[in-house]
């Protein structure tokens, strides 16, 4: 079984503790990442969380879970999110 087969069998959550302390499950891969804000690929989507001073505190890829301090702002499902940054990186080459 590789790992996208074994992240898909996990179920999906977002637990948020005092707008400080982070946990989502069933996260494929992180698209990129800095202090104000995350891209996270989840089996149910994209996820941009937004917020000022972030980090990553743990990884864990064979699970799908992320953990992420600092404080939160947003968290919005962004369907589009990895087309729609494609899109922009080619409309800016082909100008």
């Amino acid at each position: 079984m590789d790992k996208q087969d074994n992240i898909s069998n996990y179920n999906h959550g977002i637990s948020l503790l005092e707008r400080k302390n982070l946990v989502i499950t069933g996260v494929k891969k992180i698209e990129n990442f800095d202090s104000e804000q995350f891209l996270l690929e989840t089996i149910m989507g994209f996820i941009l969380i937004k917020g000022e001073g972030l980090e990553l505190v743990k990884l864990d890829t064979l699970q799908g879970n992320v953990s992420i301090k600092g404080t939160i702002n947003m968290i919005s499902y962004a369907e589009e999110a990895k087309k729609d940054k494609e899109n922009s990186i080619f409309n800016r080459l082909f100008k």
